[in-house]
């Protein structure tokens, strides 16, 4: 029977009616057996949310609306179809937490703590959070499994990840070996890259440095960065094949640029007196070698004398900043590294696993990385070899779970060749 229409409308009352409805006449249950015998199936597998918190984000409240139209939809038309929810309660997001409530600023304390029980305290925690989730997606009527939802936690789940890892091994496609990649000296692991998602507006030295020309007297290749702290681990210089560089007299000195960045960077360095001297083609510049302009302080350089020279890279260098010469770094930077490889450059990494420089970066070991810039500026103007310092804003990647600024840094890692199984992916595709 239907009720009249009351004067004021109160929202709560009538959600929890509803709640309570469906509850006590199984509606969720009816549902399901109702379809339980079709022959028509609809998977749905669902992107599970991380327990970090006990009330769901409102993406994530929107995420699974939409998602609960379709199953809706498809139960409607008569499928039997799955709709088991999930929780991602594997991870840094909820070892942050822990982290914070214990008080803990470093990996090492939780050794300290004992790693089997800050394991402990990460379950419980995500599985007190889960549930509140749960009670927070009834209750905006989402219609899933919720007394059934899978967790990475569970030992069958991280079973089932171990089979594919065994599966990809036995078809060839799991490999392990270096690769340059984001990382958070923070939470002391890796960002895969769509997780470099959020970023900060931060400020950084931009300056531009004299790489001395071996064998020449007052020659230099001219080089920009925002990362003092990659220097020590320079291997080379790329410039652009195709594109025209100039050598340009300043100061009774010949400092190599591209043409079309003279003017912007002389007015940057606040220089008005200079001449080009000579003009030539990038591709001519091939080979051209010079001296690290740090080797005294990093004796590591000193055995990679015979790498310090000029390479080509048509896609790597531009003419919309810097000065056309880009300093190689090749354990981090992703171009770099790609370059160096084809090169058969060296690759390594001058950071450990909390950002702090190591003994191959020589006086600098010891430092965090960002505090080595300051040092490392200075002792580049102490030589000579600082052409110009400045500061720049710009956005820069951090840790969307600590904030903290990322690096890139050459790291081994396993990984899955998944770029093999492309063709099989989109044969598959067709099939659905």
């Amino acid at each position: 029977m239907i009720r009249s229409l009351e004067q004021k409308f109160d929202p709560k009352r009538y959600e929890e009616e509803i709640l309570r409805f469906w509850d006590e006449n199984k509606v969720y249950k009816q549902i399901k057996e109702k379809n339980m015998s079709s022959p028509r199936k609809f998977y749905f597998l669902d992107g599970p949310p991380y327990p970090s918190s006990n009330v769901p984000h409102v993406g994530t409240l929107w995420n699974k609306i939409l998602k609960d139209s379709i199953i809706r939809y498809y139960r409607a038309r008569g499928y039997r179809v799955n709709d088991q929810p999930g929780y991602d309660c594997h991870g840094l997001p909820i070892e942050v937490q822990i982290e914070k409530r214990l008080g803990f600023k470093t990996k090492k304390e939780i050794e300290d703590y004992g790693v089997e029980r800050f394991i402990e305290e990460c379950k419980n925690f995500a599985k007190k959070n889960l549930e509140e989730m749960s009670q927070h997606f009834k209750n905006f009527g989402v219609s899933m499994d919720w007394s059934n939802p899978y967790l990475t936690m569970d030992n069958e789940y991280i079973e089932s990840a171990w089979w594919l890892v065994k599966r990809a091994e036995e078809k060839g496609l799991l490999d392990y070996g270096l690769k340059v990649v984001h990382w958070c000296p923070r939470c002391e692991t890796t960002l895969a890259d769509y997780e470099v998602t959020e970023y900060k507006e931060l400020e950084d030295p931009s300056i531009y440095v004299k790489f001395p020309v071996a064998g020449e007297k007052n020659k230099y290749l001219l080089i920009w960065t925002t990362t003092p702290w990659t220097l020590p681990a320079n291997v080379a210089v790329m410039v652009h094949p195709d594109l025209e560089y100039v050598w340009v007299e300043v100061n009774g000195e010949e400092l190599l640029m591209l043409s079309a960045r003279v003017s912007e960077v002389m007015k940057e360095a606040g220089i008005q007196n200079y001449r080009v001297v000579k003009s030539v083609k990038g591709k001519d510049l091939e080979g051209l070698r010079y001296i690290h302009p740090l080797e005294e302080e990093v004796t590591i350089q000193k055995s990679l004398r015979d790498y310090h020279r000029v390479v080509l890279s048509s896609e790597y260098v531009t003419s919309e900043e810097g000065t056309g010469l880009v300093h190689m770094a090749t354990g981090h930077g992703e171009e770099d590294y790609k370059v160096g490889l084809d090169h058969g450059f060296p690759v390594f990494s001058i950071l450990d696993d909390k950002g702090v420089m190591v003994k191959d970066a020589g006086k600098y070991a010891g430092i965090y990385h960002r505090d080595a810039n300051s040092l490392i500026v200075e002792d580049l103007k102490k030589k000579g070899y600082l052409f110009h310092y400045g500061t720049i804003k710009h956005r820069y990647p951090v840790c969307w779970r600590c904030k903290t600024p990322l690096v890139l840094r050459a790291t081994r890692q396993w990984y899955i060749r998944v770029t093999q199984l492309k063709e099989k992916f989109l044969e598959e595709a067709y099939n659905v």
